[in-house]
């Protein structure tokens, strides 16, 4: 399926829509069947003992498979997750930016599926794996 959204569309419409967490992502690139994406680590995203909190990796592998749903079907707000499984494999960097490679597995009319594999950057394991199912509501 063709890009509907480049990245800068994408990035345009995070901030439109999702304010609230638009400062803490980038779009890396777009792939043939996915996207990566850049969470701006920064001290509200660590925890106690040096290390990148969960709910923050959980958002980065939400954030980029959301908009590796969008950029194949546009501007769709209301895509939601409706499954997600997130391993923690080893403890990210502190201090050091988290990127998510995101593969599409399926786009359907009502589901898509993603996983993403997220890396403290430069350096070579991943430190968590998502998998991810999210619902998209019918075209009106």
């Amino acid at each position: 399926m063709q890009h509907q959204m480049d990245a800068g569309a994408l990035t345009s419409f995070l901030a439109r829509e999702f304010q609230q967490v638009a400062e803490d992502f980038a779009i890396e690139r777009l792939t043939p069947d996915g996207i990566s994406v850049r969470l701006r680590v920064a001290g509200r995203h660590l925890r106690p003992g040096g290390t990148v909190s969960g709910p923050s990796i959980f958002a980065l592998a939400d954030v980029a498979v959301y908009l590796a749903i969008l950029s194949r079907i546009g501007p769709v707000a209301l895509a939601v997750t409706t499954s997600a499984n997130l391993d923690f494999l080893r403890k990210p960097a502190a201090g050091v930016d988290l990127i998510a490679e995101t593969r599409l597995l399926k786009l359907g009319r009502s589901l898509a599926v993603a996983d993403a594999l997220i890396y403290s950057e430069g350096l070579p394991d991943p430190v968590a794996r998502a998998a991810m199912t999210y619902s998209i509501p019918p075209r009106r």
